[in-house]
């Protein structure tokens, strides 16, 4: 029983591992790939990491190993993905010409506007103190 587990847990890690790998070389843009690539490390390292500890046993030093791998994996996976994304954005790398619409340009247009707007009628009341 233990060892169908195990096999289970790793067929379904292998799985998520190897569509990812495909995910990654058939994504348009960089910002796809990385959250692919970020979907391919948690959901097939995990299951893998799972199946560790189930066929080690829990009180073995590898499933201390292995549960302390996988929560730093969930600590900090989502944390460098979205740092790599947005370091990504911020030096400019292009979105795919497909990507429906580029909400944090958008934001930044908005901000931009009204911080424009409250200069202007910083400047109108000034003059009119004057």
């Amino acid at each position: 029983m233990k060892t169908a587990i195990v096999l289970v847990l790793a067929c379904v890690g292998l799985g998520f591992s190897l569509s990812g790998a495909v995910g990654i070389l058939r994504m348009p843009d960089l910002y796809c790939r990385i959250q692919c690539s970020s979907k391919t490390i948690t959901m097939g390292a995990l299951p893998a990491l799972i199946a560790l500890v189930v066929g080690e046993g829990v009180l073995s030093s590898y499933s201390s190993r292995a549960l302390l791998t996988a929560f730093v994996l969930l600590l900090l996976n989502p944390a460098a993905s979205h740092a790599l994304a947005r370091a990504a954005y911020k030096t400019g790398v292009p979105m795919w010409n497909g990507a429906v619409r580029d909400e944090a340009a958008e934001a930044r247009e908005r901000r931009d506007r009204e911080r424009r707007a409250d200069q202007d009628e910083n400047q109108n009341q000034d003059q009119e103190e004057d």
